[in-house]
């Protein structure tokens, strides 16, 4: 009893669970831990619980509990070592020492996976967004090429109509049906105030309906033809006419430079720079070449020209002012007269501020200090309009367009060194050249004439070098680059083109929305500007054909540009209108190579008004100190590009001065006139009494 007593005490719980204290330790030895658990089993009393068979040790598998005691989960464990079986302890570690359990993840390594799939995603992202972009890149290019080639078709399709309405008139005109023109001609013949007529481009020329007699329509074409009875007094019989409307008025005027009075119907001159507008009118009998229908006729094609003075038709208003006012009154305004140096009567202008030769006078502003004076050194006499003045870059040479032929033409002498003339053309019609242009190294001149044809000269040999086709209409302007290998083009075909004579290819064609009358290429050879009847001025790369600039709107033209020019330092453009002004513009720089930039709009920084009549030609002196601009009142003005003011207005023309050309060497120039004569004058600092 004794021992059974000893026994059931070592099994208490305190007992059982003494070595459990020290698990980190070694154990004791124990009857309780012995192998043979046989040997210590003790036969429990009434008043005893069941208890679990005793633990083998505590690195032993822990006994299975009986089926009786998983069925009832409501009895608890007897013992704490039951209830550690039951409920297993969370597995610890020493963190202190570093010790991660291998079954967790690592979170660095986690973490890195996470920035490498965002990134991945990231980039892919990326190139979608380029994949886009380049696509829609790509059908921005295939809009402006559907554009551009519906604004083909809509140029064919309207050239084939008006075509077909020009043959409908002419079988109107022949079944003696009455002309539409005839009804609305009279109520446009109203000087030179008018604006131009609207200008059609179908075929023939881009100022057909000007030429076809509606030059009386007041824009910037020639007098209708006279009669062919109808001689002009002061000329003996049988003298070189010209193009009728261009030769001197019936009798002696009061004075040979008696004011400007321009009677109505374009009779001082036309078209764009060193271009008729299209041509001269054809002499009595003189066919013209087959070029598409002429204009219905008007009553002024069977009467003599309107000169300046004639009574056949109305003048233009006067200035306010002006109006019926005697010669000492015109004297008396003079200090007041501004830029409006046309209106002014030399007579009644002091001897300090004039000069008068034997056919010609300037006057100076009595308002600016007189810093100039001009002399007249040589008169090129022509058998035709001339159409175009240009000098030779080394200023020897001044090249000239007229009817059929192209004349070189010494600077010093005056004598005539090169008549060129295309001798595979017949001798019949009209065939004007509209432009020239000398190569810069002086080999060669290029010119540009209504059978829509550039030919580029060797001036040595007389024979034509090069030439280039693909215009649809007449060409109105030429200009050669620095580096003597493109020639740009404008037309009436409303397109400008560039030609590298090297290649004899064309290599760049823009097209805009009207017809082109003049050209120009900057001194580095980066932009070509053109002037337009749309009254804007457009600045396109030369390299890859974008459009840099484009003036107009509320500071620009308002009515179509006739002539344009570069400044030296290519950062500023010069353009002159039928509005009767001329323009300085500011170009802004333009980005390079960025597709649907678009254009920018550059700054007119000064206007020029003075000019009584259209503006057709502007060109500045080499060192840019001076604006030169001729124009259809038969003046020649320089201006200051920093006041705007007029320095001098020249007038040594009978007729509409159509081109003005700078020498590049400094202080010469040249002028082409509707009265069949270039002339080469000089301008040097005046040393006077002021």
């Amino acid at each position: 009893m004794t021992r059974l007593a000893s026994t059931t005490r070592c099994e208490c719980p305190g007992a059982i669970l003494q070595p459990l204290r020290f698990a980190g330790r070694q154990p004791v030895s124990s009857p309780l831990l012995s192998p043979n658990p046989s040997t210590h089993t003790a036969t429990p009393t009434p008043a005893s619980r069941p208890s679990s068979p005793p633990s083998t040790g505590l690195l032993s598998k822990p006994p299975t509990p009986s089926p009786l005691l998983r069925e009832s989960p409501e009895q608890p464990p007897t013992s704490p070592l039951e209830a550690r079986s039951a409920h297993p302890t969370p597995i610890m570690y020493n963190a202190h020492r570093g010790m991660v359990p291998g079954a967790q993840p690592n979170r660095l390594q986690e973490l890195l996976d996470q920035i490498r799939q965002e990134f991945e995603n990231e980039a892919g992202r990326a190139g979608e967004m380029e994949r886009q972009l380049a696509a829609q890149l790509q059908e921005m290019d295939l809009v402006r090429t559907k554009i551009y080639q519906l604004e083909q078709a809509q140029i064919a399709m309207k050239t084939k109509y008006e075509e077909e309405l020009a043959r409908l008139q002419r079988q109107l005109d022949a079944a003696g049906g009455p002309s539409h023109s005839s009804h609305v001609s009279g109520s446009q013949h109203g000087g030179p105030s008018q604006p131009p007529p609207a200008i059609g481009h179908g075929q023939g020329t881009l100022f057909g309906g000007i030429m076809a007699g509606a030059g009386g329509q007041g824009g910037p074409g020639l007098a209708p033809p006279p009669q062919e009875s109808q001689q002009p007094q002061g000329l003996p019989h049988g003298a070189p006419q010209g193009p009728p409307g261009l030769n001197p008025p019936p009798g002696p005027p009061q004075h040979p430079f008696g004011g400007y009075q321009a009677g109505p119907g374009g009779v001082n001159g036309y078209g764009p720079q060193g271009a008729p507008q299209p041509t001269a009118s054809p002499g009595p009998g003189k066919p013209r070449p087959a070029r598409g229908p002429p204009g219905p006729p008007t009553p002024q094609q069977n009467s003599a020209a309107p000169y300046p003075g004639s009574p056949q038709v109305p003048r233009p208003t006067p200035p306010p002012g002006q109006l019926h006012e005697p010669p000492n009154a015109l004297a008396a305004t003079t200090p007041n007269v501004g830029n409006t140096l046309a209106e002014l009567d030399p007579e009644h202008v002091d001897e300090r501020f004039k000069r008068e030769g034997q056919d010609w006078f300037a006057i100076f502003n009595p308002r600016v200090r007189r810093v100039l004076d001009v002399n007249l050194v040589h008169t090129l006499p022509h058998q035709s309009v001339v159409c175009c003045v240009r000098f030779s870059a080394d200023g020897r040479y001044v090249a000239t367009g007229c009817n059929r032929s192209a004349q070189i033409f010494d600077v010093q002498s005056g004598q005539l060194r090169a008549h060129l003339q295309d001798s595979s053309l017949g001798e019949d019609g009209d065939l004007y050249i509209r432009s020239v242009c000398f190569s810069p190294d002086g080999k060669y001149l290029a010119t540009g004439a209504e059978d829509k044809i550039i030919r580029v000269w060797d001036i040595e040999t007389r024979q034509i070098r090069h030439q280039f086709s693909g215009h649809d209409q007449d060409i109105y302007s030429l200009d050669f680059a620095r580096n003597g290998r493109l020639i740009a083009s404008g037309s009436g075909d409303r397109t400008v083109r560039l030609w590298d004579i090297s290649t004899n290819q064309q290599v760049l064609q823009l097209s805009i929305e009207d017809g082109v009358t003049t050209v120009a290429i900057s001194p580095d050879n980066r932009f070509v500007a053109a002037g337009s009847l749309d009254k804007s001025v457009r600045v396109w790369d030369t390299s890859s054909g974008y459009l840099v600039e484009r003036l107009e709107g509320d500071v620009g033209h308002k009515d179509s540009v006739y002539s344009v020019a570069f400044a030296p330092n290519g950062k500023d453009l010069v353009s002159g209108s039928l509005d009767k002004t001329i323009k300085m513009w500011e170009l802004s720089t333009p980005p390079r190579n960025i597709p649907g930039s678009g254009p920018k709009g550059g700054k007119c920084i000064k206007t020029f008004e003075g000019h009584k009549d259209f503006v057709l030609s502007v060109a500045l002196t080499p060192d840019g100190a001076w604006v030169l601009s001729g124009s259809k009142d038969r003046g020649v003005q320089f201006w200051d590009p920093v006041t705007g003011v007029a320095q001098l207005m020249l007038q040594g023309h009978k007729n509409s001065v159509i081109s003005v050309a700078p020498s590049p060497m400094g202080n010469l120039f040249a002028t082409g006139s509707g009265d069949m004569r270039a002339r080469i004058w000089s301008f040097d600092t005046y040393r006077g009494p002021q």
